[in-house]
C-alpha cells in the first residue's frame, strides 16, 4: 500500500499542524512507502537515497504512538555521526513540537556526560544517539534500552562502513525481541544485508529509485584550472555569482586550512570543518553557517558527513573527490527541498582521469565553465 497524502493516515491534530508549519503536504515517495508499513507496527528495510524525506518516514510513526504516560525511552534512533543525530533530533522535535511534553535526547560523543545523564534523568520518550556514547551510558547503568518499542538504524550503511557492527550487535542485545525494527540505507551492501537478514525478521522491504521530482535541481559545471589558479577562481565564483551560502570541499584537511586562510585575505566571511577542530568549536561552527554568520563553509568529506544545511546555493569541489560516491553526497547538500542550486567541480590536468570516471559512474552531465569568466550564466 502507497499514501498520495498525509491525510490518508488520520494522524493526530499536533502532528497534521507541525506538518503544515513545515509546509508540507504531499508524502515523497520513501514516506508514501514506508509510512503505511511503519503506521502498522512491521519491520521495514529501506534503500532510499539520501535527502529523501526518510527522517518523518519513521518521524511520524514514533510520534503517532507514543505513550506519554510511561516514563521509560519509547524509541532509539541510531546515527553514524554527532551532526545527523543532532539534525534528526531537530526535525523530531519540531515535527512534534505540538506533542505536550515530549522530550527527544541526543547522546553523542563531543558533549559533557554530565549534561547529558541530567536530560536523561528527566525521561525522554525517545533517544538520538551514536552507538559509541551510548554504549558509554549504557555501561554506566546512566539509559535503559530494555523496554523500547522502536529502534531505527538510519544511514545503516555509513554506519557499518565506518565500523560500528560490533558496537551496533551490543547495543541490539539490550533490546527487547519484540521491538519494531526499521532500517535506511543509501545502499545495501553486504554488512548492511547480513545485519538485516540476522535482526530483522519479515520486514517489508522497500526500494526507492529516486524519482525526478526527488531528485535535487542541481546544475553541474566542470572548470579546468591549474592548481595555483583555484583560489582565484573559487573567490570569483562565490563574488561574481553573488553567492550568500556555499560549501567547498576539499580532500585533506591540510588544503581546508589553507584555502580558508586564502580566501579570508580575500576578505571573504569563511570559515572550516575537519578533523583535528573539537565538538563544541564544530557546533558553533554550524550554527553560525547555518544563521548566516559567513557564508562560505570549507569542509573535508570525513568532516561534513551528516551536515544538512537548508538553502545552500553551491557546492565547490576544489579537490575531484576520491571515491565516486563522494561526488554524489559532497552535491547533494545543495539543490534541497525543490530549490535550484549548482555544483563546480575544479579539475587539474592530474585529475581528469578522476573526473571522466565519476562522470561515467553518476551519468552527469557536467557543463564546461570558462576559469576565467566564471560569474556568467545563461
Amino acid at each position: 500500500m502507497e499514501i498520495h497524502s498525509f491525510r490518508t493516515l488520520n494522524l493526530s491534530k499536533e502532528v497534521e499542524k507541525a506538518l503544515r508549519d513545515a509546509g508540507v503536504s504531499i508524502p515523497t515517495s520513501v514516506q508514501q512507502k514506508a509510512l503505511p508499513p511503519m503506521m502498522d507496527g512491521y519491520n521495514v528495510i529501506a534503500r532510499a537515497p539520501t535527502g529523501t524525506g526518510k527522517t518523518f518516514a519513521f518521524g511520524i510513526p514514533i510520534l503517532e504512538y507514543l505513550n506519554m504516560n510511561v516514563d521509560y525511552i519509547q524509541a532509539l534512533i541510531l546515527s553514524p555521526t554527532r551532526e545527523l543525530a543532532l539534525q534528526i533530533s531537530s526535525e523530531i522535535k519540531n515535527l512534534g513540537k505540538y506533542i505536550h511534553g515530549l522530550s527527544v535526547v541526543s547522546v553523542i560523543g563531543g558533549q559533557r556526560m554530565d549534561v547529558q545523564i541530567r536530560k536523561l534523568k528527566a525521561h525522554p520518550q525517545i533517544v538520538v544517539a551514536t552507538p559509541g556514547r551510548l554504549l558509554d551510558h549504557i555501561s554506566r547503568n546512566t539509559i535503559s534500552i530494555s523496554s523500547i518499542h522502536t529502534l531505527i538504524l538510519d544511514e545503516a550503511d555509513e554506519m557499518l562502513n565506518m565500523g560500528f557492527i560490533k558496537d551496533i550487535r551490543k547495543i541490539m542485545s539490550y533490546t527487547p525481541s519484540d521491538k519494531q525494527i526499521a532500517l535506511f540505507s543509501a545502499t545495501m551492501s553486504r554488512e548492511v544485508m547480513n545485519i538485516s537478514y540476522e535482526y530483522i525478521h519479515r520486514p517489508v522491504e522497500i526500494d526507492i529509485a529516486p524519482k525526478e521530482e526527488d531528485l535535487p535541481k542541481i546544475r553541474q559545471f566542470i572548470i579546468t584550472v591549474a592548481e595555483k589558479d583555484k583560489p582565484r577562481i573559487t573567490a570569483d565564483i562565490i563574488t561574481k555569482r553573488s553567492l550568500s551560502k556555499v560549501m567547498i570541499f576539499c580532500n585533506t584537511k591540510s588544503k581546508v586550512r589553507t584555502l580558508t586562510a586564502r580566501l579570508r585575505s580575500y576578505g571573504l566571511p569563511v570559515d572550516c570543518l575537519h578533523g583535528d577542530i573539537v565538538q563544541k568549536s564544530r557546533n558553533r561552527i554550524m550554527e553560525e553557517f547555518r544563521n548566516g554568520v559567513f557564508s562560505v563553509l570549507i569542509a573535508t568529506d570525513v568532516a561534513a558527513r551528516g551536515i544538512d544545511v537548508a538553502d545552500i546555493e553551491a557546492v565547490i569541489n576544489y579537490d575531484v573527490p576520491l571515491e565516486n560516491e563522494y561526488y554524489l553526497h559532497r552535491i547533494g547538500r545543495t539543490g534541497r527541498a525543490g530549490k535550484e542550486g549548482e555544483a563546480f567541480t575544479f579539475v587539474s590536468y592530474a585529475e581528469t582521469a578522476r573526473m571522466n570516471d565519476i562522470v561515467r559512474f553518476t551519468h552527469a552531465e557536467p557543463e564546461e565553465l570558462d576559469p576565467e569568466n566564471p560569474g556568467i550564466q545563461e
